[in-house]
């Protein structure tokens, strides 16, 4: 984590020019903190299996969390979730305006994608990533959730539609990061399937997690808005807190049985992620 870290605050977006603020707004919320859950995962994975690779895929693991981020900073436009706080932070458009926080998410979609092509890494590995990271960030996945999220405010959805959603709008992204790292040191493909669904299911625990946290905590516990799911399609709002938390108990439950027939190598590396996110809907 503070290898990360400290790599995520040398690299940060570096666009010098006369206007007064675009360059902070890049990074601002890069350097505002997080869990970084995505790029641990990947870099995990890239550990356990080559170690001589993890510097190489480092600057994977930074598109990860600034496609991340600039996902977190188009949430909180006024268009969408209108919230103040994210990482404990003002966000962009209150901090700055509308227009900057626009932009700077933009701008960290496409820096995500062009940190890849620079990547010392084979190109037939970097055109897979690239695959992989627009696949599911994009149209037929974050982008989807995103779209049916705002759409469908007001209008309840059934368990089946909502999980849809979710799958979409959060959990590829974590998929994603798995077989990302699995790329990397070319797994097989069935292992790379098998990561793939842990984190699918995985990326939909997190999200009654973060529904549960928004029901539960204040803005200052949290580090973002809380309170602002009243209109949304949550699992909270639609089965309500106690059956959600019942919920989050099935699915981590099965996702630790399907943990404990990875390989060795795979569990060591993802074992400290597991028991840190794995039941942090208890507190």
């Amino acid at each position: 984590m503070q290898r990360f870290e400290s790599y995520l605050k040398e690299n940060l977006p570096q666009v010098p020019s006369f206007h007064a603020v675009y360059e902070e707004a890049l990074g601002a919320m890069l350097d505002a903190g997080g869990k970084r859950f995505r790029p641990m995962l990947l870099l995990s994975i890239v550990e356990a299996y080559e170690p001589m690779l993890y510097h190489s895929a480092l600057p994977v693991a930074l598109s990860l969390e600034m496609f991340h981020t600039y996902s977190l900073i188009h949430d909180d436009l006024p268009a969408m979730d209108n919230a103040d706080l994210r990482r404990g932070h003002v966000t962009l458009h209150k901090r700055y305006d509308e227009t900057t926080a626009i932009l700077a998410g933009d701008a960290l979609n496409t820096e995500a994608f062009y940190l890849i092509a620079k990547a010392p890494l084979r190109e037939d590995v970097k055109i897979k990533l690239v695959e992989v990271l627009a696949r599911d960030g994009g149209s037929r996945g974050m982008v989807l959730g995103q779209a049916i999220d705002c759409y469908f405010e007001n209008k309840p959805l059934t368990i089946d539609q909502v999980k849809f959603l979710h799958i979409n709008k959060t959990a590829k992204l974590i998929a994603a990061s798995l077989q990302m790292g699995a790329v990397i040191v070319r797994l097989e493909k069935r292992v790379q399937e098998e990561l793939y669904a842990f984190g699918i299911d995985l990326g939909l625990l997190f999200q009654i997690q973060d529904d549960i946290i928004d029901e539960t905590q204040n803005e200052e516990q949290a580090g973002k808005t809380t309170g602002n799911d009243s209109d949304k399609n949550s699992f909270v709002n639609l089965l309500g807190l106690e059956e959600s938390i019942v919920q989050a108990d099935v699915l981590a439950k099965d996702l630790q049985r399907r943990f404990e027939a990875f390989d060795e190598k795979l569990k060591t590396a993802l074992l400290p992620l597991i028991n840190r996110y794995l039941y942090r809907h208890k507190g």
